[in-house]
């Protein structure tokens, strides 16, 4: 029988060793902590504001950055997240893009339906107030554009993944453009956001969904994947009316993040 070569197996042995310290701190997280994050958002606290910021929201952000301390990513932020209410849209890899960018500005998501049932992440999407969409529905699109203009015009924020999938982090995919209608209705800013992992997102591909893999499987691998840099980098805001249109402001929200994923620090 063949032998695994020894640094596949010294590789392997790195690997549960990570497994090994990030497992209890993950349990820790949901055990301890997130009791904790779950008597912040009861109406009793719903009033309470900590330097402008919603009590709950900000358990909420702290609780999904520990998150992503645990899986080994070191979060850095460029640029400053729009105060009030905004359309937050960034390129999709993850499903760690909605737990990244929510560690920074607490937003409201439009992602897939599947997402609802998946551990942990679903659940904690339901409380951070994302809407479900299903795919390929027109029926639904037209519920969640709804969805979108209400919250945004009752002053909240909403975050969307424009190319509507994840992709295998090689490049940005295009931009659906009806998604916008909702910032051009509600007369509200969009802000890009570019999601690079890794030193100058060159872990894109690793962070990503493999051929067939399934959450509970991409969860477990990235947990004992080595410590990376995740960087959140909010671009130039299009202001409402800066651009002709859904269309227009489609093209340069992804023309913005297209320019940061190239950039090297």
């Amino acid at each position: 029988m063949a032998r695994r070569p020894a640094a596949g197996r010294r590789t392997l042995s790195v690997r549960w060793l990570r497994y090994g310290y990030r497992l209890p701190l993950l349990l820790g997280h949901l055990l301890v902590d997130l009791p904790l994050v779950l008597l912040l958002l009861t109406p009793l606290t719903a009033g309470i504001e900590l330097r402008g910021e919603p009590l709950g929201h900000r358990a909420i952000r702290l609780w999904q950055g520990g998150l992503m301390r645990i899986f080994g990513f070191r979060l850095r932020r460029a640029g400053t997240p729009l105060p009030g209410p905004a359309v937050f849209v960034a390129n999709h890899v993850s499903w760690l893009d909605i737990v990244a960018l929510h560690s920074q500005r607490m937003m409201g998501f439009v992602a897939k339906r599947e997402i609802a049932g998946w551990p942990l992440v679903g659940w904690m999407a339901g409380r951070g107030e994302t809407i479900f969409h299903q795919r390929g529905s027109t029926e639904s699109l037209g519920g969640v554009l709804h969805a979108m203009l209400a919250r945004l015009r009752a002053g909240r924020s909403v975050g969307v993944f424009p190319e509507g999938r994840t992709r295998d982090g090689r490049e940005v995919g295009p931009f659906h453009a009806r998604i916008f209608l909702a910032a051009v209705e509600a007369g509200v800013p969009v802000q890009p956001v570019a999601l690079r992992y890794g030193a100058d997102g060159q872990a894109q591909t690793q962070i990503a969904f493999r051929p067939g893999e399934s959450f509970p499987g991409n969860f477990l691998r990235l947990l004992g994947e080595p410590a990376r840099s995740a960087e959140v980098h909010f671009l130039e805001p299009i202001a409402p009316g800066a651009a002709d249109g859904r269309r227009r402001i489609a093209e340069l929200a992804r023309a913005r993040i297209v320019a940061a994923m190239a950039r090297r620090d």
